[in-house]
């Protein structure tokens, strides 16, 4: 049986490695930009996907994947530490507009996020 950390660190990798990718599409979609997209879009995907999990795994008696899937993927793939840097770089560069813009974004639309994907998931697995 894999242990479960085992199963945090595959996760992790999973997530990691999505957040890439989805860092790399996103520069080749827009270009280099003052905002950091890319990061404020994967912590509102993450959101999402963690509100719609929790009720899942609940209804479904998954809630075993939990390391797996909560810690592992969507810790790995979600980057509220890169979030943190990119904010002090922002505030160190002097766009104190687009800091707070980040912050403002990236703190509402994640909590809103994982609100949308706990109601969805209510109403499917409800």
């Amino acid at each position: 049986m894999i242990s479960t950390m085992s199963l945090v660190a595959l996760g992790g990798a999973v997530g990691a490695t999505l957040r890439y990718l989805f860092g790399v599409g996103v520069m080749r979609l827009t270009g280099p930009t003052d905002f950091p997209l890319a990061i404020v879009t994967v912590n509102i995907i993450g959101s999402f996907l963690m509100g719609v999990f929790v009720v899942a795994a609940a209804h479904r008696g998954l809630t075993h994947l939990s390391p797996l899937v909560m810690t592992g993927v969507l810790g790995g793939f979600t980057t509220f530490s890169a979030f943190s840097l990119e904010t002090v770089n922002l505030i160190e560069r002097g766009q104190i507009t687009n800091a707070a813009l980040y912050v403002l974004a990236s703190v509402v639309l994640s909590v809103l996020g994982l609100t949308l994907g706990l109601w969805l998931a209510r109403g499917i697995f409800a």
